[in-house]
């Protein structure tokens, strides 16, 4: 039997990497849940719009890390998802999402999907899939 040629370790790689920094900068939103914060707390008895203001900002800050947050979790699980070769469409639909998500994204879905579609790729998550089922 051949060896199949396949860069799913440096994608494997490249999405770790990917997820980290994702993880990284879900922590900047927490800078509008503080700043929200203190929005609300200072003009929580005033008669202008402040306090809702500050209730607006800590609502953005808290969607944008759970986001964010979501999306560094699902690009790590891609990343170990490549190194057992299984899960394919969870792989495929995530290399989808990354288009999304910037130049890095975009560079980076596009080759996951291209490497993905090789039909040497394709046997390789076939078989492991029959592996773990047997």
């Amino acid at each position: 039997m051949h060896k199949v040629d396949h860069n799913l370790g440096i994608f494997k790689i490249l999405y770790i990497i990917k997820g980290i920094i994702i993880l990284l900068f879900s922590i900047l939103p927490l800078i509008f849940l503080i700043f929200g914060a203190v929005l609300f707390q200072e003009n929580q008895y005033s008669s202008d719009d402040s306090a809702f203001g500050g209730i607006m900002i800590m609502i953005i800050g808290c969607t944008l890390f759970l986001f964010l947050f979501v999306l560094g979790i699902l690009t790590m699980l891609t990343a170990k998802y490549l190194g057992e070769k299984k899960n394919y469409d969870f792989i495929f639909v995530m290399a989808i999402i990354n288009c999304l998500t910037g130049i890095l994204g975009i560079i980076m879905g596009i080759f996951t999907i291209l490497e993905l579609t090789k039909p040497d790729v394709k046997r390789l998550f076939v078989k492991q899939t029959r592996e773990i089922s047997e």
